[in-house]
Order: structure tokens, then C-alpha cells, then sequence
């Protein structure tokens, strides 16, 4: 039997750990309901349109962070906590809007009572439906992580090429539950959907209170060092 070449075995295995470290953090299931309350009154293929739109700039967003995050977080003298800092803050934000809506199924705008249409929402795909709802600081983080360790190897080419390929499986598994958010949720019904966003919009609360966190204990790791 024909052994398998060792450059696509490695290929495969960069793929593989750029999505099994990617997914968790990333949370499509998790981002379903918040994009289908963020998308409120709009129609199905104003949300596929958004999706899709949401879906790409995912891929940009983790290929950018791969291959170049780590140079230009240098470049302006920005560290990674500070990154968390900032990110953590903005999801406390939005998870709050959510969390105190009257209802959070129309939390997104009041102008999508009616039927939004893409115009409208398509200002709301970079942020915060894709930053930081979707892809936050702590995605973009692990990303620059990655792609300063995938250069480094004796293949980077190899390597970052793989990255790119998980990037993209990445970004489709992220258009398939936005693209079907309503009909994910639709067994649940209106009040079952109203519950389970409230209990969405808490967890993204405290994951938004986990990334400050973890940026201030960076942060603040080499004065606790200093005292003792």
C-alpha cells in the first residue's frame, strides 16, 4: 500500500488545527440566534445576502490575522491583552443591548420592525454582526498565534496555504448556521426563541467578562510579579 505523501499529511493536520482551534471560539451555532435577533423583520434572502456578506468577511478577518496581525499589532506597539481588553468590552456592549432589549428578538433596530432591508443591515455586517459578535478578539488572537507559528516552520508556505483552507471551512460553517438561523430555531417558537435569546445574550456577556478578564490578568502579570 502506497504511503501518503508527508507534505499533505502535514497540510492536512494545519488544516485540522486551525479549525479544531478556531470553531470553539468562533461559535456559529452560538452566533445563529443573535444574527437572527440582530436580522429582525428582514427577509430570508436579505439574511442569506447578510450571511454570506458576514461569511467572507470571517475568512478576511482570520486570513488577515494569520498572516499579517502579528505585524501590524507591532507596527501601532498594541499587545495581544490589550486586544482582549478592547474586544471584551465591545461584546459586554452588545451582549448588554441584547440582554436589557424589551424584546430581543427586535433588539437590532427599531427600523427592522418592518422589514429590513439589505442596505440597512448590511451597514451592521462588519460590526458588530461579524466584529466582535462573530469573530472576536478571542478569535483573532488565537489566529495571530497561529499564523506566527505556521511562518516560523520550515514549510511556511505549505503551512499557511493549509491555514487559508481552514480559514475557508471555517467561514462556510459560519454561512450555514447564519443562512439557516430561523430554521434552527423555528421548533423552539416565539417564546422558546425569546428564552433562548436571553440566555444567548447572558453567556455573551459573560464571555465578553472572561476576554476583559483574561486581557487585564495579562496585563497586570508583571506588577503581581513585581510585589512579589
Amino acid at each position: 500500500m502506497r504511503r501518503m505523501d508527508p507534505s499533505l499529511i502535514a497540510a492536512f493536520k494545519t488544516v485540522f488545527v486551525v479549525v479544531a482551534a478556531l470553531l470553539p471560539i468562533l461559535d456559529p451555532p452560538g452566533a445563529a440566534p443573535v444574527f437572527l435577533a440582530m436580522t429582525h423583520g428582514a427577509t430570508p434572502a436579505v439574511r442569506a445576502a447578510l450571511a454570506r456578506r458576514i461569511a467572507l468577511n470571517v475568512f478576511f478577518m482570520l486570513v488577515a490575522a494569520m498572516f499579517v496581525g502579528s505585524f501590524v499589532l507591532e507596527f501601532f506597539g498594541i499587545s495581544i491583552p490589550v486586544v482582549r481588553v478592547a474586544g471584551g468590552l465591545l461584546v459586554c456592549s452588545t451582549a448588554w443591548q441584547l440582554l436589557t432589549a424589551t424584546d430581543p428578538q427586535e433588539a437590532g433596530d427599531a427600523r427592522t420592525a418592518t422589514g429590513a432591508s439589505f442596505d440597512v443591515l448590511s451597514q451592521r455586517a462588519f460590526y458588530p454582526l461579524t466584529f466582535p459578535l462573530t469573530c472576536g478578539p478571542g478569535s483573532i488572537a488565537v489566529a495571530i498565534t497561529l499564523g506566527a507559528t505556521l511562518q516560523s516552520s520550515k514549510v511556511a508556505i505549505l503551512h499557511m496555504t493549509a491555514a487559508v483552507f481552514g480559514a475557508v471551512v471555517l467561514a462556510a460553517t459560519v454561512f450555514v448556521f447564519l443562512r439557516f438561523a430561523e430554521r434552527i430555531l423555528r421548533p423552539l417558537g416565539r417564546t422558546g426563541t425569546t428564552v433562548f435569546l436571553r440566555l444567548m445574550a447572558f453567556v455573551l456577556l459573560c464571555i465578553g467578562v472572561q476576554i476583559l478578564w483574561n486581557g487585564l490578568a495579562e496585563l497586570l502579570e508583571p506588577w503581581k510579579a513585581a510585589r512579589h
